[in-house]
């Protein structure tokens, strides 16, 4: 029997972190490649520590994305997120380029050709999810994390707040009573800050970040309000730690709540089910839930690499479903196509839209006008209402 009274935490980090901008790098990589040409193929992964970063992977597309373009593509990502510092700049750290041509073994198994449709770039499994906690349909401890950096970040590039620097994380601590979110139990920020402030200063500057984020009254004690507990956070991002890409994935996703599958989603092309199934499965998800089909959904995809067709539809309504879940799945696989050229085609994925995705999850967000976050849409609730006879 589920608990009903319990904490539960949830952590971010920010687009300063060190595999934040790593995953931003990749992103951004992916972006050029498919703003050059829809049907490249991306899986590049990259590594940085002081003053160096790292790119290595394989790529299918125009020649004329060469290593210095790819160079370029990633100094103005580090600049974008606001690296100018002694020991990571985005003009003074040397760059390593490793990017080769695809496996042709690989290609063969994902193309199309003949009669045989483009199968998945990998196996795998990917989990969806979904819960009335918050208005976005995602679990609260995770949305209040990245809110809190979302807000930091955006003083920092507005110039509110100069004092701050890129590199972050928060912690949010929820007390759940008869399974519901009621109020914050602790908060802990790290943030990194100018040599010329103190600790105190810090927390009175992360404070109001916390506050208009929470709900009204949701605020922890002030002796459970963390701000860089160490005392110090002057040296930061990859002069502090070496990052890499897909090191966070739990903070990508639903920040523990949730099932994951394992694999990230940063640096690959939207043929990679790693990336397109996991979107698809909180698509779906996300739809059950606004529907008003169940109060929570994880939904579960599994692939072959080379085979169209997913192997297993799994969903989990965790008992809040009055209607049969065998009967949801039949009818979610008869409203999307679950192949991975379905499931690009379904949701537009086939677009330069991926650096934004890199910091603060890739759900929970509001879909946008070029095509951004697709996969947040509530498009077939109509539908879902309709066969399931709901007002």
């Amino acid at each position: 029997m589920p608990k009903s009274h319990y904490l539960f935490t949830s952590e971010s980090v920010s687009e300063g972190h060190p595999d934040k901008i790593c995953d931003r790098i990749s992103d951004a990589v992916v972006d050029a490649y498919l703003t050059a040409e829809a049907e490249a193929r991306v899986a590049v992964e990259t590594l940085c520590t002081t003053n160096l970063v790292v790119l290595a992977g394989e790529v299918r597309g125009p020649d004329h994305l060469t290593h210095g373009v790819i160079e370029d593509v990633a100094r103005a990502a580090i600049k974008e997120i606001g690296y100018e510092q002694d020991g990571f700049h985005w003009q003074k750290a040397e760059v390593r380029v490793h990017v080769h041509a695809q496996s042709s073994d690989i290609a063969q198994g994902v193309d199309a050709a003949g009669n045989k449709d483009e199968g998945a770039g990998d196996q795998g499994i990917m989990f969806g999810y979904a819960c009335r906690e918050t208005p976005d349909l995602m679990p609260a401890p995770i949305q209040f994390s990245h809110a809190i950096l979302r807000s930091l970040a955006e003083a920092r590039h507005s110039g509110t707040e100069p004092g701050l620097g890129p590199d972050a994380k928060s912690q949010v601590s929820l007390a759940y009573e008869n399974g519901v979110p009621v109020r914050a139990t602790s908060v802990v920020v790290s943030t990194q800050h100018g040599e010329s402030l103190g600790q105190e200063q810090v927390r009175e500057i992360v404070r109001p970040h916390v506050v208009n984020v929470l709900p009204d009254g949701w605020m922890c004690d002030e002796s459970e309000f963390y701000v860089n507990p160490t005392g110090k956070f002057v040296i930061g991002g990859p002069d502090g730690d070496a990052g890499l890409t897909g090191r966070k994935i739990v903070v990508d996703t639903y920040g523990g709540s949730a099932p994951h599958g394992g694999g990230a989603f940063s640096g690959k092309d939207p043929t990679k089910v790693d990336r397109s199934a996991a979107y698809a499965a909180r698509y779906l998800a996300k739809n059950v839930v606004a529907a008003g089909l169940a109060d929570r959904c994880t939904i579960q995809l599994s692939y072959a690499i080379g085979v169209s067709k997913p192997l297993s539809v799994y969903i989990d309504t965790h008992g809040t479903s009055q209607v049969d879940e065998d009967r949801i799945s039949q009818v979610l696989c008869d409203q999307v196509d679950l192949s991975p050229r379905g499931i690009r085609q379904h949701l537009t994925l086939s677009r330069p839209i991926y650096a934004r995705t890199a910091a603060y999850g890739h759900f929970g967000r509001q879909p946008e006008a070029d095509g951004g976050f697709s996969w947040e849409r509530t498009d077939l609730v109509d539908d879902l209402k309709s066969a399931f006879g709901a007002a």
